[in-house]
């Protein structure tokens, strides 16, 4: 019978807190980001903004209790919403380049989390 060191996944395969925790910090940066960089004066764009962060806080918190494949989904999407959101509200400058860098970073954590879960046997 295997015991449960043998079992569980090492290296890349492992799915690691630490992403859990850099998502939500990424979610931080989102929600803070049109107060930090002075764009706050595009209600609609402040306030989807705030959602979408909230939303990817929430998310890598359900992922350190819950691993499920849905959460790494809906942060995907985040961050896609993220890197076409500035194109979408047509607003520039530098808070574009960091919705769009905080977008790049939460997918491709996304991305690397379904990977890393992709041979697991999950609830999706």
């Amino acid at each position: 019978m295997a015991t449960l060191e043998k079992m569980a996944p090492s290296g890349l395969m492992q799915h690691r807190r630490w992403e859990d925790i850099a998502s939500m910090i990424l979610g931080v940066a989102i929600i803070a980001s049109p107060m930090l960089l002075g764009n706050a004066g595009m209600p609609k764009m402040v306030a989807v903004t705030a959602l979408v962060g909230a939303a990817v806080v929430v998310l890598a918190g359900l992922e350190q209790v819950f691993l499920r494949r849905w959460e790494e989904f809906l942060s995907l999407l985040c961050g896609a919403w993220m890197i076409i959101s500035p194109f979408f509200f047509q607003y520039g400058g530098a808070l574009r380049s960091w919705h769009i860098g905080l977008g790049i970073a939460v997918a491709a954590l996304a991305i690397l989390e379904l990977w890393q879960d992709r041979n697991r046997n999950l609830e999706a």
